[in-house]
C-alpha cells in the first residue's frame, strides 16, 4: 500500500513515496531513547556528523535513537536547553561528575545536568578559538536554525499523521520535514518548531505524538479563550487606571464584561470563576484586589455605597418574576366566594383585632376574646392563604424558592406579591376574609378547657399597634383578659421546663432622610408579651390537632440545653445571653417531638402563612384535615423541608448581617463615645464583651494589669467602626 505526504523544504513541498519508508517510521516508533553516562579521565572520543571518533578527553556517552547513534559528548559539543520557555544554544566547556558547564549564546556560563538538554549533536566548536568567537558562532548557529523553522509546516504534517496515533521519533520527523537531506541544524529546527507550537503534537523528549482532531479543536478553543482573556486583562487594566483618575467616570456597554468580572471576584473572591483574570486585571491597574474593588464599583455607579452585596452572593432577587406578578394580579382582581358549600363558619359577628408593629402592612393573624360569664372564649384567627394560593401554582413555586419574607432595616423582600400579601391575603380592617380559626374555651383561671379548629369567615374590626396595646393595657377589659391568658400560659410552659430568654431587641431603621435610627424594644411589654404567648399557644394547639388526626406536618422540636444557668425568668442579662448560646438548634421533622425550649410536647408554626412557607405548608395540612384540600404525604413534607434548608439559611444570614451592618453604620458616628458593657468570656488574646445599649458583641483586647471575669460590668470607648468591613474596635475607658 502506497501512502504519500506533502512536506516542506527549501523549494516548497516535495511528494514522498511513503510506502517502504513508513515501515522504517513504524520501526523507529518502537525505539526508546536511553541515555547512559560514563566518565573517564584522559581518554575519550566524540563523533562528527559522519559518526567518526576523532578526539579524546572526559566525555559523556549518549545512547540515543537519533541519526547519530551512540556518541560521546565532550568539550566543544554544541547543545541546546530550555530556559524560561526559550531554547538556548550553547557549547560544552567541561564535562565533570555527570554535569555540564556550558557557555551560552548570551555569553553566560551555566551548569546543568545533561538530562536537561533539549538537543545535542556531534557538531563541535574548537575551544581554542576564544570565548568571544565561540559566542558569535553560537549566535550564527542559533540564527541559522531559527530560519529553518519557516520551512516546517506543522499543520500539514499533522493532517497526514494524526490518524496514526503513534509516537514519532526525532529522526523520522526530521526526515519528514526535510526529505532532501538533513543535519543537526535541521534537527534543532524541528525541536524548536514543535516546542514553540504545541497545538498539533505532544512533545516529549525528542519524540512527537499527534493529537486527535477533537483534541486540536479543543486546544484551538482554549487558545482563543486565552487570547480573549489576555485582551480583557490589557483592556480592563488600562480602562480601570482611567477610572481611578477620573472624578466622574462613565460606564459604557462595552465595559460591562469587565464590570461583571469585578463584581464576581468581589462577591465570591477565590471561588469566582473569574478570579485569576480579574486579579491580573486589577494588578495591571494598580488596584488592591482585597481593599479597593468595592470603591471602584461604587465610583462607577454599579454599587450603592450601602449596597447589600449578600443579595448577589445568595442570588436573591428583590423583585418577583413578571409571570408571577401577572398571575397574582389576575388572582387579586378575581371575584372571591368564601362561603361555598357552607364549609366555613361565619364569625363576622366577633370583634377581631390585629396587633402588630407600626410599619406592618401584611396582617396574617387576629385575636378575639369573649367573656361568657363562667368561661372565656379565645379566638386566634389565621388568614387562609391556602384558599387563594394552590399548591404547585406558579406563585406557590416562587414562594417555595424564597422560603420567607425578608425583613431588613432598609428593605423588605416579600415572599408573596404585595397585591396578595398586603391586600387579598391581608386581614385588613373591614375586609371579609377566609380564615383558619382556633377557638379555645378557657376557665376563669385561664386554663384551657377545650378547643376546636375550624374554617371560618372573619372581618377585623380594630387594627392596633404594640404601642396602642401598651397604652390601654391597664384600662381595656379585653386586653387585661388576654394578658392574664398569656401570663398563665407562659407559667404553664415554664412549669413544664421551658427556657425563658429575656433579652431586649434592638430595632434599627432608616428614616425618610436616610438617617440610621436605633432604639431598644422591650419584648416583655404588655402588647408584645401578649401576642407572643398567644401565638405560641395557637401553634401548639394546631400541632396537637395534627397529631390527633395523624397528619404529617413540619413539626419543630428542640433538645435540652447543655446547661441551665437560671430558673424561670430570674436570669440576669449575662445569664440570658449565655443561656441563649447554650441552646441546641431546633429540629424539623414530619413527626412531633418534645420542644424543650418552649416546654411543649408538640409544636408547629402556622400563624404566619403570608410571610413563611413553613407556615403555609402546615396550614395546608390543617386544611386537608378539615376537608378543604388533599393532604401531603410525609415524603412530600420531608422533601419540602430539604428544599427550604438553603433558602431559609440565606434568609437568616441576610437579616442578621444587614441588621449588624446598619448598627455598625450608626456606630461609625459614635467614635469616642463611652458605653457600658458586660464581659461574656475570655479568649486567648482578648475578651468577648456585650455592649448592652446596642446588644452587640465584640472583642476587647487584653489590658495589661487588668484581669476581667465573666459577668464583670465595665465601661468601654468606641475606637473604630466600619460597617463595610464588619469591624468594631473598642478599648477600656
Amino acid at each position: 500500500m502506497q501512502r504519500t505526504i506533502s512536506t516542506p523544504h527549501s523549494s516548497g513541498f516535495a511528494r514522498l513515496e511513503f510506502g517502504a519508508f513508513f515501515f522504517a517510521v513504524e520501526f523507529r516508533l518502537f525505539t526508546r531513547l536511553s541515555i547512559s553516562f560514563t566518565t573517564e579521565s584522559n581518554i575519550g572520543q566524540t563523533t562528527d556528523d559522519k559518526g567518526q571518533r576523532n578526539s579524546s578527553g572526559p566525555y559523556v556517552d549518549f545512547h540515543n535513537s537519533d541519526c547519530y547513534g551512540t556518541f560521546v559528548m565532550k568539550s566543544g559539543n554544541v547543545v541546546e536547553y530550555i530556559d524560561r520557555q526559550k531554547i538556548i544554544c550553547a557549547v560544552v566547556l567541561e564535562v565533570k561528575n555527570q554535569k555540564l558547564r556550558l557557555l551560552t549564546e548570551t555569553n553566560r556560563e551555566v551548569k546543568l545536568s545533561a538530562s536537561r538538554l533539549s538537543h545535542k549533536c556531534t557538531m563541535r566548536l574548537d575551544p581554542s578559538m576564544g570565548r568571544s568567537k565561540m559566542v558569535d558562532t553560537l549566535k550564527e548557529i542559533a540564527s541559522r536554525r531559527q530560519a529553518l523553522i519557516k520551512l516546517i509546516d506543522i499543520k500539514g504534517l499533522w493532517e497526514v499523521l494524526n490518524t496514526e496515533q503513534e509516537w514519532i521519533d526525532l529522526d523520522t520527523m526530521t526526515e519528514l520535514c526535510f526529505p532532501e537531506g538533513s543535519n543537526s541544524d535541521h534537527e534543532s529546527a524541528v525541536v524548536r518548531t514543535f516546542f514553540k507550537n504545541r497545538l498539533y503534537f505532544k512533545f516529549n523528549h525528542n519524540r512527537f505524538f499527534p493529537y486527535t482532531k477533537e483534541q486540536v479543536e479543543q486546544k484551538i478553543a482554549q487558545e482563543r479563550e486565552a487570547a480573549r482573556k489576555n485582551h480583557i486583562i490589557e483592556e480592563g487594566g488600562d480602562w480601570l487606571k482611567k477610572v481611578l483618575s477620573d472624578n466622574h467616570p462613565s460606564l459604557s456597554k462595552d465595559k460591562l464584561e469587565i464590570v461583571n468580572i469585578l463584581k464576581s471576584i468581589y462577591l465570591f473572591e477565590k471561588e469566582s470563576e473569574h478570579y485569576d483574570i480579574g486579579k491580573a486585571m486589577l494588578i495591571k491597574a494598580g488596584i488592591d484586589p482585597d481593599e479597593e474593588i468595592f470603591h471602584v464599583l461604587v465610583k462607577l455607579g454599579v454599587f450603592d455605597k450601602n449596597e447589600n452585596t449578600d443579595l448577589y452572593r445568595f442570588d436573591i432577587s428583590t423583585s418577583l418574576p413578571d409571570e408571577v406578578l401577572k398571575r397574582a394580579t389576575e388572582l387579586a382582581g378575581s371575584s372571591q366566594e368564601f362561603l361555598g358549600n357552607n364549609v366555613r363558619k361565619d364569625l363576622t359577628m366577633l370583634s377581631l383585632m390585629t396587633i402588630d408593629g407600626q410599619a406592618t402592612l401584611d396582617f396574617d393573624d387576629a385575636i378575639s376574646i369573649e367573656d361568657r360569664g363562667d368561661h372565656y372564649c379565645l379566638g386566634i384567627h389565621i388568614v387562609d392563604v391556602g384558599h387563594f394560593i394552590k399548591r404547585g401554582d406558579i406563585i406557590d413555586q416562587e414562594a417555595l424558592s424564597r422560603g420567607s419574607s425578608i425583613y431588613m432595616p432598609d428593605q423588605k423582600i416579600p415572599m408573596l406579591p404585595s397585591c396578595l400579601a398586603e391586600e387579598l391575603c391581608s386581614l385588613k380592617a373591614g375586609q371579609l376574609r377566609p380564615a383558619i380559626s382556633i377557638m379555645a374555651n378557657l376557665s376563669r383561671s385561664c386554663e384551657i378547657i377545650d378547643y376546636e379548629i375550624i374554617p371560618s369567615l372573619i372581618r377585623v374590626e380594630h387594627q392596633l399597634t404594640y404601642y396602642d396595646v401598651n397604652i390601654i393595657s391597664k384600662d381595656s377589659k379585653k386586653i387585661i383578659i388576654l394578658r392574664d391568658i398569656a401570663e398563665n400560659f407562659r407559667q404553664h410552659r415554664m412549669s413544664a421546663g421551658a427556657i425563658q430568654i429575656t433579652l431586649p431587641d434592638i430595632n434599627v431603621w432608616i428614616d425618610e432622610n436616610c438617617e440610621v435610627n436605633v432604639n431598644r424594644i422591650n419584648r416583655e411589654s404588655p402588647g408584645r408579651m401578649l401576642v407572643s404567648e398567644i401565638m405560641i399557644m395557637a401553634n401548639w394547639l394546631m400541632a396537637k390537632f395534627l397529631v390527633k388526626h395523624n397528619a404529617p406536618a413540619i413539626f419543630r422540636s428542640q433538645k435540652a440545653p447543655r446547661e441551665r444557668l437560671y430558673k424561670g425568668n430570674e436570669g440576669s442579662l449575662f445569664q440570658n445571653c449565655m443561656q441563649r448560646k447554650r441552646l441546641n438548634r431546633f429540629i424539623l421533622n414530619t413527626v412531633p417531638e418534645h420542644h424543650t425550649g418552649l416546654g411543649l410536647n408538640a409544636y408547629v408554626t402556622a400563624t404566619s402563612p403570608i410571610r413563611k412557607y413553613y407556615d403555609l405548608v402546615t396550614q395546608r395540612q390543617i386544611r386537608a384535615v378539615l376537608g378543604l384540600e388533599a393532604p401531603s404525604t410525609p415524603e412530600e413534607i420531608d422533601n419540602i423541608i430539604q428544599l427550604l434548608e438553603q433558602p431559609m439559611s440565606y434568609v437568616s444570614r441576610l437579616q442578621l448581617t444587614r441588621h449588624k451592618y446598619w448598627l455598625l453604620k450608626y456606630l461609625e458616628k459614635k467614635i469616642g463615645q463611652k458605653e457600658d458593657a458586660v464581659v461574656l468570656y475570655k479568649k486567648r488574646n482578648n475578651y468577648q464583651i456585650l455592649i448592652t445599649e446596642y446588644m452587640i458583641e465584640c472583642d476587647l483586647p487584653l489590658s495589661s494589669g487588668i484581669d476581667l471575669k465573666p459577668e464583670d460590668l465595665i465601661q468601654i470607648t468606641i475606637q473604630h467602626a466600619d460597617a463595610r468591613r464588619n469591624v468594631l474596635s473598642v478599648f477600656m475607658s
